[in-house]
């Protein structure tokens, strides 16, 4: 019996890939390859392919046993999602609409999500629990919640399982050194801090100094990718063994200022790079922090990798052994070969 996942050759996706391989689980990928690597795919059966297309999906569930899917397959950068957002929906809504019929066509029943904290827009209190008001402030946000929701009715009507995950800020990259983040273009913090310091930019920007936190900065909870990976296997195991439909935000529970993550950085690669104040991006809630404590209590899952140093360490060893990520020049990101 294998696991599919969707979106396997992305940041996080080949990540979870890398974790269900240690676990000697037989996987099977499907991507469409927009953002993702093949190079980051450590193992596993891929398929190149849009969720949008039956016909892969109907490809993929017969010449496959598949017993569960776990699906990250999303377009997922915020400012995008609000000068595109039919563009969102069509990928993430229509996507995970077709890839559930398929599901529910080849009796498939267990189903892993990879959801947000864009969920929450504005928290109403810190730190932010799964059943806080749900509000998004862009249509990224908008589009995994409208997915939340249609989950739990195909639950009611056809009986697939789920596990909900909202990811707070992810990090790192994984302990080999094989894998790590790869984005073009690079919107993370940490890696765009990272890039300053190897002089791949000419300095850092900061969004915003004049928010009511201890610097002005905002405040991100951070977590490391390892640590989202093992929550996914983790939440696949609960639904094999007859767990409930859950949801669950990932995070550590402590916050840390873009200042503070930038410091981080600096002590870590040893290098300083010029700083640059812009203005405020719109729709930057001023502090972030998830409340971990229901997936600890049901799924026993505590962040191992938990200190901002840590991942820090792992996401510079990542970049400074890999400066052009997957490339093997400056020349741009790596276009490999696709697998039929």
């Amino acid at each position: 019996m294998a696991v599919l996942v969707c979106g396997g050759t992305g940041y996080i996706g080949s990540h979870v890939v890398a974790a269900l391989i240690e676990q000697h689980e037989e996987v099977v990928i499907i991507d469409r390859m927009a953002t993702g690597r093949e190079k980051a795919v450590l193992g596993g059966k891929l398929y190149l392919g849009d969720l949008n297309d039956p016909k892969i999906l109907d490809t993929v569930f017969k010449e496959n046993e598949i017993e569960a899917v776990i699906h990250l397959a999303a377009s997922s950068l915020v400012g995008e999602s609000m000068t595109q957002p039919l563009a969102y929906y069509r990928n993430n809504v229509e996507g995970t609409l077709r890839l559930l019929e398929a599901m529910h066509k080849h009796r498939v029943d267990k189903i892993v999500f990879s959801s947000t904290a864009a969920v929450y827009g504005d928290p109403e209190r810190i730190p932010i629990r799964e059943a806080d008001r749900k509000m998004p402030r862009n249509t990224y946000g908008e589009t995994k919640l409208a997915v939340e929701r249609m989950l739990h009715w195909a639950e009611q009507a056809h009986g697939i399982k789920y596990v909900i995950l909202r990811y707070f800020n992810v990090a790192g990259a994984h302990d080999n050194g094989l894998i790590g983040e790869d984005h073009d273009p690079e919107t993370h913090l940490i890696p765009l801090a990272i890039q300053a310091a190897l002089e791949q930019r000419e300095s850092m920007i900061i969004y915003g100094a004049d928010y009511s936190t201890k610097d002005g900065t905002c405040v991100r909870d951070y977590i490391h990718v390892m640590d989202v990976a093992e929550a996914h296997l983790l939440a696949v195991n609960s639904l094999r063994n007859g767990g409930k439909s859950a949801v669950y935000n990932l995070g550590n529970s402590e916050g840390y200022t873009v200042k503070e993550v930038i410091e981080a950085v600096k002590k870590v690669t040893g290098r300083e790079f010029p700083i640059q104040i812009a203005p405020r991006r719109q729709g930057d809630p001023a502090v972030l922090i998830a409340s971990p404590d229901l997936i600890m209590e049901e799924l026993n899952w505590y962040p191992k990798r938990g200190s901002l140093e840590k991942m820090v360490e792992s996401a510079w060893e990542w970049h400074r052994t890999h400066p052009y990520g997957y490339a093997e020049s400056k020349q741009g990101p790596w276009r490999g070969e696709l697998l039929s």
